[in-house]
C-alpha cells in the first residue's frame, strides 16, 4: 500500500497550492495532499489551522484518519514535522525525498534528499 501511496503523491507533482484545497485541478494544502495520495480525500477535515495548536492534536487527526504512528519511516507513509515554531506540516515519503504541499512556492512538489525540519513522527497506512 505504501508504494501506492507514494506514487498517487507523485501523480500531485505540479498542483497548485490552496489553503483546504481538495483537488488537484483547484490545488491542495498538505492535508489535501495526505488525503489525495491515501485516496480519501472527501474525509479529511476542513477548518483546520496548522499554525499553533499542538502536535498531539495533528496525530490524533492522522489516527482518526486511519493511519497507524510507527518507528520508521517508508515510501507512502506520511511524517508530521514542525515546520517553524508551532507551525505544523505534512508530507509523503517518497524513496528518493519526499512530496508536500509548498506554501512558499504556491504547488505541490516532490524534493529530494532528507526531511529538513524536526520530525515529530510517521503514521502509515493500514493493510487493507
Amino acid at each position: 500500500m505504501g508504494e501506492a501511496i507514494a506514487a498517487a503523491a507523485r501523480t500531485l507533482v505540479g498542483a497548485r497550492f490552496r489553503l483546504h484545497g481538495r483537488e488537484r485541478a483547484t490545488g491542495l494544502d498538505c492535508v489535501g495532499v495526505v488525503a489525495c495520495a491515501c485516496g480519501r480525500p472527501k474525509a479529511a477535515p476542513s477548518g483546520y489551522a496548522l499554525r499553533g495548536g499542538r502536535a498531539e492534536d495533528f496525530a490524533a487527526m492522522l489516527g482518526a484518519a486511519g493511519l497507524a504512528r510507527v518507528d520508521d519511516a517508508m515510501p507512502g507513509d506520511v511524517a508530521l514535522v514542525e515546520a517553524g515554531a508551532s507551525q505544523f506540516h505534512l508530507i509523503v515519503m517518497t524513496h528518493t525525498g519526499f512530496v508536500h504541499a509548498d506554501a512558499a512556492l504556491r504547488r505541490v512538489v516532490e524534493r529530494p534528499g532528507g526531511v529538513p525540519w524536526p520530525v515529530i513522527g510517521y503514521w502509515r497506512m493500514g493493510e487493507a
